[in-house]
């Protein structure tokens, strides 16, 4: 009888979120080799694949697609060395004559190269498109279900065959129970695991915001005179650069907000590990982590920002890009909001920053003698804090730190 080995998820494959079981690249009977990826998790924050343990063949199967799992969990297994001699699925699987799971006539005429998720041949269906409709950005150009929610939200209306209409629950409605025409659009597990997230956290935390302004003039004097610079070093020199190494300054003076709470104590990290919300195309949100920012200069923190950033929208970030955050910016004017609040804590953080639109406004300013009135670039920026761990005074000490870094800028 062939030795069994586990497929145990890594305990660390994304800290403060549910996982699901996206895809399995394998079906059970199917010959693995070591390192070769079986299977795809996904949650709110990344895509991650699961290799092979060892060669062998697939011989179980635990966790279905959209099944939740835990770190450490055992998913399935594998039979080293030779055929197997039985192979089984989980009570909640389908097994063929091979013994597959859940195989399609039309994954099968596509090829297995496509190696289409059950998840992504559903979407696919229920959108009337083919896969060669659809560029994967999978790992080897696998289609994942975001490519296919992508290319449905793009497409122009048009006539649905009846082979490729979807299930009358999704299907737009003429007259439903509200008398509103209406259509069901599936949740993507981002956004489900988003809004888990964002529940949790206010659920928990009370939530209390405070709010500065901020002179943008020295900042963008010191910019265009350092961006050659930067860029000789490859790095692109964006403010969102600059508000990272406030923050640091901010979290150093402040060392209480770059905290987690606990019921018996208060947990202050010494390192500055600063997450940046980033938006993705398909409307998600994920927040990659900038580590030890408190080491790298504005230009090694440019760098690492524009790497991060980048690979987060291509979908190419890694567990450990999204974890061991302290602190988090929602920088949410680059997409046009003046200011946003209460923004949602990103648990189990302290508080978040959030950065508003830069615009020209007219200010009062001293002179020598009297008053004048001056056109500067300015920009709100607000800090929401978990009211258990921080007051209104810590608060506001910490925006008065960032601004005057802001502000007196060297």
């Amino acid at each position: 009888m062939s030795q069994l080995t586990d497929i145990v998820l890594p305990v660390d494959n994304a800290e403060g979120t549910t996982s699901v079981v996206a895809a399995w690249f394998k079906q059970v009977g199917d010959r693995v080799a070591v390192n070769e990826p079986l299977l795809e998790l996904s949650t709110d924050k990344v895509t991650v694949e699961i290799a092979s343990p060892t060669d062998g063949v697939l011989h179980e199967i635990l966790r279905q697609v959209d099944e939740s799992v835990q770190p450490g969990e055992v998913v399935g297994r594998v039979a080293v060395g030779g055929a197997v001699v039985a192979v089984e699925v989980a009570e909640t699987g389908t097994t063929d004559r091979a013994g597959r799971t859940g195989r399609t006539d039309r994954a099968d005429s596509e090829g297995s190269a496509m190696q289409l998720s059950p998840a992504v041949r559903r979407l696919l269906d229920q959108h009337g498109l083919e896969a060669s409709q659809v560029d994967g950005t999978g790992r080897g150009g696998r289609v994942t279900a975001e490519d296919v929610e992508r290319v449905a939200a793009s497409r122009t209306t048009k006539p649905i065959s009846a082979d490729s209409a979807p299930p009358l629950s999704l299907r737009p409605t003429s007259h439903p129970p509200s008398g509103i025409p209406s259509r069901m659009v599936p949740h993507s597990q981002m956004r489900k695991g988003i809004a888990a997230h964002m529940v949790h956290s206010v659920a928990i935390a009370p939530h209390v915001t405070t709010v500065f302004d901020a002179d943008l003039s020295r900042v963008l004097l010191h910019r265009e005179r350092n961006r050659a610079e930067a860029e000789a070093r490859g790095a692109k020199l964006t403010l969102t650069a600059y508000f990272v190494r406030a923050t640091v300054q901010a979290l150093q003076a402040v060392p209480e907000v770059n905290s987690r709470w606990h019921d018996d104590a208060l947990e202050l990290f010494e390192d500055c590990n600063v997450g940046v919300a980033t938006a993705l195309d398909d409307g998600g949100l994920i927040v990659p982590v900038i580590r030890e920012a408190q080491t790298l200069d504005l230009i090694g923190i440019a760098e690492r920002l524009s790497d991060l950033t980048s690979r987060a929208r291509a979908g190419a970030l890694t567990p450990a890009d999204v974890q061991r955050g302290t602190f988090t910016i929602s920088n949410h004017g680059v997409s046009g909001s003046i200011i946003a609040t209460p923004i949602i804590i990103n648990q189990p953080q302290s508080a978040i920053l959030g950065i508003g639109r830069m615009e020209k406004r007219v200010v009062v300013a001293q002179s020598y003698t009297h008053e004048i009135t001056e056109i500067r670039p300015m920009l709100y920026v607000t800090l929401t804090i978990d009211h258990r761990v921080l007051d209104g005074f810590l608060a506001n000490k910490f925006l008065t730190e960032w601004v005057k870094t802001i502000q007196e800028w060297e």
